[in-house]
């Protein structure tokens, strides 16, 4: 008896350990965690492009929003500044970052790559590995392999000394190699398919306990799953029957670039490409981005992207909720979930309801069913008919139905409410003072050569400044200077910003775009006779991040260097003796930083330098109350860097005004990253996020280098805040509530939905903007009547609303005291202040 206990003792023991330990596998439905089959909900969350003291919330408010996972890149160049010095503190904290997900009861999916693209610095790779001796980018090359295969092991082997894979009790169940690397095998051939392979079974041999992915990599080897990015996936179909169909990259808007419009995606749009997916038979879908951040520093690649990464994220920069957004797409994972233990137990039955549209069925052996009717049509509704019943589709919409009876949510509907964002300007200016930089400054670091040298050579991306200075002589008989004229200076640059001084005076600027980043100077200068200096400041706007052997792209003055319109025609500058300074003396100095701010003298009152180029200037202030997130306004100044206490808040260039259609966007119709675009004839970014975390209470040191010349009296700090929320429903408008209500049979009736208003917290509704019950017009921040209105509507929410922090209006004749027009479909659109 004795002998049996202890064997039944270790039994249990064992069988406890078995189930401790969780497998991750897949089959053609869907990823199995523990046997089971999952939908899978995934957020992009790139960990430096916030501070660890945002981790928890932007995490908390995901798996609020109904996500599942957390996906990340890891960010080579921030791990391993130099060749084996490895850095994982701070915003680069990777295993600080996996265990908050861990601790908020969410998944990790983890892209190592270890190339990231993702609009990063030189695509993620540092720039030491450029020189690396033999060195291709990604293709078959074995000094390449090497350091790839190196550092992806380190990253490995760190997360299992940690625990953090899922068959150790961690929250990693994905891993990727490389990153939509199908469109480079195809231009590079054989080398570029030998050097994905290779990379596969690299990955799969280091043994994670997890499935690995390969992202637009159409033929990715077994076992790694190939899966999809872009803005549409339901066409996608993965290269083995039993891989399951997955979406690594549901891109939720896109980047902004320095002189472009910036472009945002209607959340109708994107629940509807989502729900599109999911009732084609994909059962992983991650938003690329669910919070995009900011670059910070100089990590912005491109070049030309901004420092802003916001891409019109359900999170925005700030860590904010983007309301309708987040509560829309909130409402279709709910949605989603409902259909969950259907969608994973077989495939759809597609049955035809008119010439758009279509309805997917789900069913399972125990009697469930769920179905998604889609109407693809672009501008028309669709009253179509299933299973006996009448259903009306909004154009461009797909409504589910999770007991393929009842309507809980239709992508083109959007019950959540909608928030109007503004930025407060806290009345306390900046007492600036200022330092004017050098145009030649000459130290033991400046050396010369003959000829023009490319300009990450030289700088190892070290700043982006590079100088070019060298002598010209002019005769005193050249007869430009008898005749009054002056010659014509040229400077042809691969890219990608260059200023011009002559004599230490401006001469001109002149900078590219993120589509042509080369550039050329060609502008009449003012020369005297003798001896004249001319300096060129060549400024690189982040590294390319994308494309064949990017690692051999130049910028920098490459020439041809020329003045015209001498005695003896043109004089070519290009091979005479150059002198070249990494950086500014500002730079050098640490000007940005405490200690080397007061290695100056500063002027102060009515002598600090405005308009004026290549000037650095700084103020203290006092960290504001409340916990609302700040941003510099940078909207008078034209082009530079700024800090705060030594951090970087990145490149700001809002003299760079933004280029684009803006016309007014329909949410119905394929987009693209040109079809919604806002800010057109302003600044590319204006806001430029300061987080919290990196003040002190006082005597913060405000930092900024100007370029160009500005005004740094128009800088201000701004709160970012609610201003207003809006409500625009339908009677009869799905919901989810009202369908839980049904078939819980706790609804004796039907139920109406409702609006739900709720300001920031510790913020109540100060007052009603508009409400109407009826036929209102617009949309929120410009509702206006239509010709059917409730008269008592603005008296329901003043009696409900003001003065409470949410409240809640039932979409119904009878809270607004009778019908305002029957036979009519009616909805409610209400805008209240917060404050």
């Amino acid at each position: 008896m004795q002998r049996f206990c202890v064997v039944f003792f270790l039994f249990l023991l064992s069988l406890c350990f078995c189930l401790c330990k969780a497998s991750v596998s897949y089959d053609h439905k869907a990823i199995i965690i523990n046997g089971q089959r999952r939908i899978l909900i995934s957020g992009s969350i790139h960990y430096p492009r916030s501070t660890p003291e945002m981790w928890p919330d932007l995490i908390k408010k995901a798996k609020e929003g109904g996500l599942d996972v957390i996906q990340t890149y890891v960010f080579w160049n921030g791990h391993e500044p130099e060749p084996g010095k490895y850095y994982f503190e701070d915003r680069y904290d990777l295993v600080k970052f996996i265990k908050l997900i861990k601790e908020a009861g969410l998944y990790a999916h983890l892209r190592i790559g270890p190339y990231a693209c993702a609009e990063w610095n030189f695509g993620g790779f540092p720039v030491w590995l450029k020189y690396v001796p033999g060195i291709s980018f990604r293709t078959d090359n074995a000094p390449f392999k090497a350091a790839m295969e190196k550092f992806t092991r380190h990253i490995v082997y760190k997360m299992k000394f940690e625990g953090l894979y899922e068959n150790q009790g961690g929250p990693i169940i994905l891993s990727q190699i490389e990153n939509e690397y199908g469109p480079m095998e195809y231009e590079l051939g054989d080398p570029a398919r030998a050097y994905s392979k290779w990379a596969a079974n690299m990955a799969v041999g280091l043994k994670t306990g997890v499935p690995w992915i390969m992202c637009k990599q159409d033929d990715a080897p077994d076992p790694t799953i190939n899966t999809c990015n872009g803005f549409y996936c339901d066409y996608f179909t993965p290269n083995k029957y039993y891989k399951p169909k997955m979406w690594t990259e549901a891109w939720s808007g896109w980047f902004t670039e320095f002189g472009g419009a910036v472009p945002y995606r209607p959340a109708e749009d994107l629940a509807f490409s989502v729900a599109k997916f999911i009732q084609t038979g994909g059962s992983f879908i991650n938003y690329y981005m669910y919070h995009g951040g900011t670059n910070f520093g100089r990590t912005a690649g491109g070049p030309f992207i901004a420092t802003s990464y916001d891409y019109d994220a359900p999170l925005d920069e700030f860590g904010l909720k983007r309301e309708a957004k987040w509560g829309h797409l909130k409402d279709l994972h709910r949605a989603i979930k409902l259909c969950e233990p259907v969608l994973v137990s077989g495939d759809p039955s597609v049955i035809s309801l008119g010439h758009y549209q279509k309805a997917y069925v789900y069913k399972n052996k125990t009697g469930g069913c769920a179905a998604f009717l889609a109407n693809d049509d672009k501008s028309a509704f669709a009253k179509v008919n299933f299973q006996d019943k009448h259903y009306n589709l909004p154009p461009w919409s797909v409504s589910i139905l999770p007991d393929c009876k009842n309507t809980v949510f239709n992508t083109a509907r959007v019950g959540a409410q909608t928030t109007v964002m503004q930025m407060t300007r806290e009345p306390t200016g900046f007492a600036w003072q200022s330092y004017n930089d050098e145009t030649e400054y000459y130290d033991d670091n400046t050396f010369g050569t003959v000829g023009l040298l490319e300009q990450l050579n030289v700088t190892r991306d070290a700043s982006d400044y590079l100088w070019y200075m060298t002598d010209v002589k002019i005769d005193a008989n050249e007869r430009f200077l008898v005749r009054g004229e002056q010659p014509t200076f040229t400077a042809l640059s691969a890219g990608h910003a260059l200023h011009v001084f002559i004599n230490g005076q401006l001469s001109g600027t002149v900078y590219g775009s993120l589509e042509n980043p080369k550039i050329t100077f060609n502008g009449v200068v003012n020369l005297r006779a003798g001896l004249n200096k001319i300096s060129l400041l060549s400024i690189a706007v982040g590294l390319p991040n994308i494309g064949p052997h990017f690692e051999t792209w130049n910028a920098g003055v490459l020439g041809p260097v020329m003045l015209s319109g001498l005695n003896e025609g043109r004089r070519d500058l290009s091979w005479q003796k150059w002198s070249y300074k990494v950086g500014l003396k500002g730079e050098i100095l640490s000007l940005h930083s405490l200690s080397g701010s007061s290695s100056v003298e500063w002027v102060q009152g009515s002598y600090v330098a405005q308009k004026q180029p290549l000037t650095w200037y700084k103020a203290t202030f006092d960290a504001p109350s409340g916990d609302e997130p700040l941003a510099l306004d940078m909207n008078s100044m034209g082009k530079g860097q700024v800090w705060v206490n030594g951090q970087s808040i990145g490149r700001y260039w809002p003299a760079y005004k933004a280029k684009g259609n803006c016309s007014t966007c329909s949410y119905a119709g394929y987009y693209d990253e040109k079809k919604c675009l806002s800010n057109c004839g302003e600044a590319s970014q204006r806001w430029y996020h300061v987080p919290r975390s990196w003040l002190n209470p006082r005597g913060n040191l405000l930092v900024v280098f100007e370029e160009l010349g500005g005004i740094p009296y128009g800088i201000s700090l701004v709160k970012r805040e609610v201003y207003s929320v809006c409500a625009d429903i339908y009677e009869w408008q799905p919901s989810l509530l009202s369908y839980q209500a049904q078939v819980s049979g706790k609804a004796t009736k039907p139920l109406r939905p409702k609006a739900h208003l709720s300001c920031s917290p510790g913020r109540n509704v100060s007052s009603v903007k508009f409400a109407s019950y009826g036929t209102p017009e617009g949309g929120c921040g410009s509702f206006q009547q239509g010709h059917c209105h409730a008269k008592n509507s603005y008296d329901v929410f003043n009696k409900i609303c003001v003065g409470q922090e949410s409240c809640a209006v039932a979409v119904s004749p009878e809270v607004f005291k009778g019908d305002p027009c029957p036979s009519v479909l009616k909805k409610l659109s209400v805008e209240v202040i917060c404050s």
